[in-house]
């Protein structure tokens, strides 16, 4: 017995091939819309959304590398569960921000720092920064020495107190990007780093304590 004729099988090609086409046409659409891709025009380089891009992929390889020093340093299993969260979240985090500047033609680092935010490298909205750092809340190379020269539980209030403050300050980053930024999924990441970063910055606050730490002044 012979299996459909060309004719028989054409007409369910054909409806499948449908299928599948408007299926990417779907796909397609999300995609540009949680892209930012939709836009008649991708932002310039000096807008709140590339800002906002290079400066948080920036300030959270901060945090990825002090994390990552956390893994290799602490014995505290909480301290290494938190660090290993951030270094997870914030790498993933990293990747999408580079990749909305790629797509609009962007580099991934240029321009005056924190300048999106009505200021230049040297403070930002009408706060000040560490002397030596270029964004709010992080660390400057001289902390950063510190803290790799540490070991134990010294190391582990650095490190809460280090990275409490670099919270704080991508927060406030993050807030002025969700009120401004013009491309709805810089708003939406930006308001799940506000979310985030508060959530965790509670929590390293009870660590803190309970380690006889105290925190350093915000940004």
């Amino acid at each position: 017995m012979t299996g459909p004729s060309s004719t028989t099988r054409s007409p369910l090609r054909t409806a499948l091939l449908a299928v599948i086409a408007i299926g990417l046409v779907l796909l397609g659409g999300g995609l540009a819309v949680a892209l930012g891709i939709g836009r008649t025009e991708s932002p310039t380089a000096d807008s709140v959304d590339a800002g906002f891009s290079r400066d948080m992929a920036l300030h959270h390889l901060q945090a990825v590398e002090m994390a990552n020093l956390a893994l290799d340093r602490s014995e505290d299993e909480a301290v290494r569960g938190l660090a290993f969260d951030i270094a997870e979240t914030q790498k993933d985090q990293v990747g999408r921000m580079q990749g909305w500047l790629a797509l609009w033609g962007l580099p991934p680092t240029g321009g005056d720092a924190m300048a999106w935010m009505g200021a230049g490298t040297g403070g930002h909205a009408g706060h000040t920064m560490s002397e030596g750092a270029v964004m709010p809340g992080m660390a400057t190379e001289e902390e950063l020495a510190v803290l790799r020269g540490l070991t134990g539980q010294p190391f582990d209030v650095e490190f809460l107190r280090l990275m409490m403050r670099h919270h704080q300050g991508g927060r406030q980053m993050a807030e002025y990007a969700v009120e401004h930024a013009e491309v709805s999924a810089i708003r939406t990441l930006a308001r799940s780093i506000v979310e985030s970063q508060a959530a965790e910055t509670g929590l390293m606050a009870g660590m803190l304590a309970e380690r006889g730490g105290t925190p350093l002044p915000a940004p």
